[in-house]
């Protein structure tokens, strides 16, 4: 090159550098583009926006607002993916893999989900959430010994786990542990108000130790909080037919095709 094209450039060089900021500004305004889509909801034009700004330059704030919006629109596989990316760029990011197993628990995919929290508690040791999470993967891959162990580690990092101690109270009922079951649902009545789920464990437990006044009234109350609750017009009306108590049974079986029908 000689002395005048390094004193204002070649063609070329200045074709580069064109292109160079265009592609900056082209990159600013599909990023700006898609963080705006994404605040108001339009979330197909959001990814649009994001993919295109990728073809441009890699950018790991641009995968995190791509795996909040497949999140969104229920692509969990192509959100672990973007997660996977960020995880691989901030391998000490303990969130990222407790956004990885919040969404490998709703793929169902319980082994992906273990290992995130794996990793997570590798890198915090005292993070309650992630044996919370760990305690549910261990849930969905049957494994009741390690979801109460798990659980109750939560809750020994952070006693207002209340999710800690709903799992642990359902695994206790499952194993029919009534005792200890008792103990969490005790916890969880006087530190919740009016809990669906809270007050279906309640019913279910007075059901399992065949207390079946008891547990048709929490039943009754279940409904009466949440009009719309299947499950507890479904196990009301087997409880009430356990009973003999046929035309209860039967309202509550109506009810049951009512609700399914409108579902």
């Amino acid at each position: 090159m000689n002395f005048f094209q390094k004193l204002f450039g070649s063609k070329e060089e200045t074709k580069e550098e064109v292109k160079v900021q265009n592609e900056a500004k082209d990159f600013d305004v599909l990023k700006y583009d898609g963080v705006r889509a994404m605040k108001t909801g339009e979330v197909d034009y959001a990814v649009r926006c994001f993919k295109h700004a990728l073809e441009i330059k890699d950018d790991l704030e641009i995968h995190d607002h791509l795996s909040i919006v497949y999140a969104s629109k229920g692509m969990f596989s192509e959100a672990y993916e973007e997660l996977q990316t960020l995880s691989k760029a901030q391998p000490d990011n303990v969130q990222i893999f407790i956004r990885m197993a919040n969404i490998a628990f709703m793929m169902e995919n319980y082994g992906a989900m273990a290992t995130a929290c794996e990793k997570a508690i590798l890198i915090d040791s005292e993070n309650a959430a992630a044996h919370y999470l760990y305690a549910e993967a261990c849930k969905g891959q049957g494994d009741d010994v390690n979801t109460i162990a798990m659980a109750t580690k939560a809750i020994s990092l952070d006693s207002k786990q209340g999710n800690a101690y709903l799992l642990r109270g359902e695994t206790y009922l499952h194993t029919q542990q009534f005792a200890e079951a008792e103990a969490d649902v005790a916890w969880l009545l006087e530190h919740t108000e009016d809990n669906e789920d809270v007050l279906l464990l309640k019913a279910r437990l007075e059901h399992a130790l065949a207390h079946n006044a008891a547990a048709i009234q929490w039943y009754t109350k279940v409904i009466d909080t949440y009009p719309f609750s299947l499950p507890a017009y479904t196990e009301r009306g087997e409880l009430y037919a356990e009973m003999g108590k046929t035309n209860e049974a039967a309202d509550d079986a109506a009810k049951v095709a009512e609700l399914n029908a409108e579902t």
